[in-house]
């Protein structure tokens, strides 16, 4: 099936909390894969969803603290893993997890040596959102223990709980092309033993896991939250990025009422990690 892709180009004034705003609403449309670049971002999305008139009522382009501007291309099929690969640069996060395309080298003395081929799945370690996760999955056990990753994307969090010697892990995702992409990411990185399933929360029925992984949007958070914290462990843990640090306070409203203690956070620049353990 050919699937054609508008490749969204902005530059932004001020840049980085502009930048972070504008990533946030163009998820919220669709857009599939982000690039950050030196001037602002370059964003994704298929062609057959992209609608420009959506794009000029974003509240981020009539925000006055805000200069953005934008030009849009389209990027046939064939081309697409060229032009991911020009941009696509390696991860180190703490000098312990290495994450890297197929053609670029592996480094020396690195514990975790990831290998991702993305094409259009969110989660590469770019975003500040993923680094969190990875950078505090390397500071938890996870020997022995079952690991649920919401929203996986590419997988590379299922993956580096696989090599922290995870017991059981299953990776869900609702986007068929990230449920592909995290297929094949797992079976790259010889982790083969991780469940990959299509879907969402309704698929949360059977397991009971020590540690949930959702790095998702605030809304799905909210709405997913309680699903989550009923197939977690007596003692088990809720780890939960994908947000603004703004929106903090909702989330923690939402988390107390199901019962759950705030045990550590972490930020990066305007995103935030939250660590959530049951009482």
């Amino acid at each position: 099936m050919n699937m054609d892709y508008i490749e969204f180009n902005a530059t932004i004034i001020p840049l980085e909390l502009g930048r972070d705003i504008l990533i946030a609403e163009l998820a919220e449309l669709g857009f599939e894969s982000f690039v950050e670049t030196n001037e602002g971002v370059k964003a994704y999305i298929q062609l057959k969803e992209f609608v420009e008139e959506r794009i000029d009522k974003l509240s981020v382009f009539h925000n006055e603290h805000f200069n953005i501007s934008f030009t849009t291309n389209i990027i046939p099929d064939q081309n697409w893993n060229a032009e991911w690969e020009n941009s696509f640069n390696p991860i180190n996060v703490d000098n312990r997890c290495y994450i890297r395309a197929p053609f670029h080298n592996r480094i020396d003395n690195i514990e975790y040596d990831i290998v991702i081929n993305p094409k259009m799945s969110f989660g590469t370690g770019h975003h500040e959102t993923t680094y969190l996760m990875i950078k505090r999955l390397l500071d938890i056990e996870l020997e022995g223990k079952n690991v649920l990753d919401m929203g996986c994307g590419t997988g590379v969090l299922a993956i580096l709980a696989k090599m922290k010697n995870a017991r059981y892990i299953q990776a869900i995702d609702i986007d068929q092309r990230a449920y592909k992409n995290a297929i094949e990411n797992t079976r790259n990185n010889d982790c083969n033993e991780i469940e990959v399933l299509l879907g969402g929360a309704e698929l949360l029925t059977r397991i009971t896991f020590d540690i949930v992984i959702a790095n998702i949007n605030r809304n799905i958070l909210i709405k997913d939250m309680e699903k989550y914290v009923q197939r977690i462990s007596k003692k088990g843990t809720l780890l939960l990025s994908g947000f603004f640090s703004v929106d903090q306070k909702i989330l923690m409203d939402k988390a107390t009422s199901l019962g759950l203690v705030l045990t550590h956070k972490e930020f990066k620049n305007d995103w935030t990690m939250l660590q959530l353990d049951k009482a």
